[in-house]
């Protein structure tokens, strides 16, 4: 079966066949749904549900299918429209169908989502809560660096916007609180955040992050997966004997995962004696800084997945022949 999400209403469509239903998403739509695949003579329990990711508007549904112990899985959106070659035209009827008969080309790959950690759930609310204030408030900050060219430092605008940047900030520190708060409640995820901010250059944003990105080191089976997600994973690109571009990352990535990456790879090669050592042994020896920090950024990658693996934290010892 697929499902279509919207904030107020959900599109059903089943592969093979055209059978069509729109429910309201709420507790009635989706009972509606279960008396829907009753009356055609369908058991519930037999259905595998595919969704894309859509955020927040999947979450009721998401509980209702684990109390009821029907399978689901999420999908990314790009992933299913590259599957389904040309198309043309676009309704929600017609994606709810699309998404079904992508299910049922897959269905021997598809794996059913298990029921998540409330915790974790709670700190991927808090964080996405924490990334949009701090993209708010670096908004203003810009904001205010360019009046400044043209108003004065009273004018009521850039007061305004001052306001407003201490009220975030203020905010923000509430979010991180309340997350080092939830942090301590789980005795897994405190730990692994132990584990991770042993790794130079890995602070508490990276350690939470992480965490979140991978539901606590349990959707990703090692470093490469994880770098591959966060676009810093290298790949070739080559065809026949004409064909031979530079090896690059994809630009299909989770740019917020990759920017803090960059950040931690930033601040290891100046407090890393290893990875500094070999940060400038590949520019001495005429390697881009681009490519030589990626390099980095995929080094700390595969630390972090390795502490959380040993479940030790990360030890410096670096031992340089003279």
């Amino acid at each position: 079966m697929g499902a279509d999400l919207s904030k107020d209403s959900i599109d059903l469509g089943l592969y093979p066949g055209k059978s069509y239903l729109r429910i309201d998403n709420s507790i009635n739509g989706f009972h509606l749904m279960l008396n829907w695949l009753k009356d055609q003579g369908i058991n519930a329990s037999t259905v595998m549900i595919v969704m894309e990711h859509t955020g927040l508007y999947s979450y009721h549904m998401e509980a209702f299918l684990h109390k009821h112990q029907i399978r689901f899985t999420k999908v990314p959106a790009l992933q299913i429209k590259r599957s389904l070659g040309m198309i043309r035209g676009k309704t929600d009827k017609i994606d709810a169908q699309r998404i079904a008969r992508y299910g049922y080309e897959k269905k021997d790959s598809l794996v059913a989502l298990g029921k998540p950690d409330q915790t974790l759930k709670r700190l991927q609310i808090l964080h996405s809560t924490r990334r949009r204030l701090v993209r708010y408030r670096a908004s203003l900050k810009c904001a205010v660096k360019e009046n400044r060219v043209v108003l004065k430092e009273s004018d009521i605008v850039i007061q305004t916007d001052l306001v407003l940047i201490k009220n975030f900030t203020k905010q923000i520190k509430t979010i991180e609180s309340e997350i080092q708060k939830l942090v301590t409640t789980s005795k897994s995820i405190r730990h692994n955040c132990e584990l991770l901010e042993s790794v130079i250059g890995a602070g508490p944003v990276v350690a939470v992050t992480s965490i979140v990105k991978t539901g606590n080191f349990t959707e990703f089976a090692n470093g490469r997966k994880f770098a591959c997600y966060s676009g810093i994973a290298p790949f070739e690109h080559s065809s026949g004997t004409s064909i031979r571009k530079k090896t690059r990352v994809s630009h299909l990535a989770d740019k917020e995962m990759k920017a803090l990456l960059d950040r931690a790879a930033s601040s290891a090669i100046q407090y890393d004696k290893e990875l500094k050592a070999y940060y400038e042994r590949r520019l001495q020896m005429g390697k881009s800084p681009r490519s030589t920090l990626n390099i980095v950024r995929n080094k700390i990658v595969h630390r972090m997945f390795a502490v959380i693996k040993r479940g030790t934290p990360f030890v410096e010892n670096y031992l340089r022949a003279v």
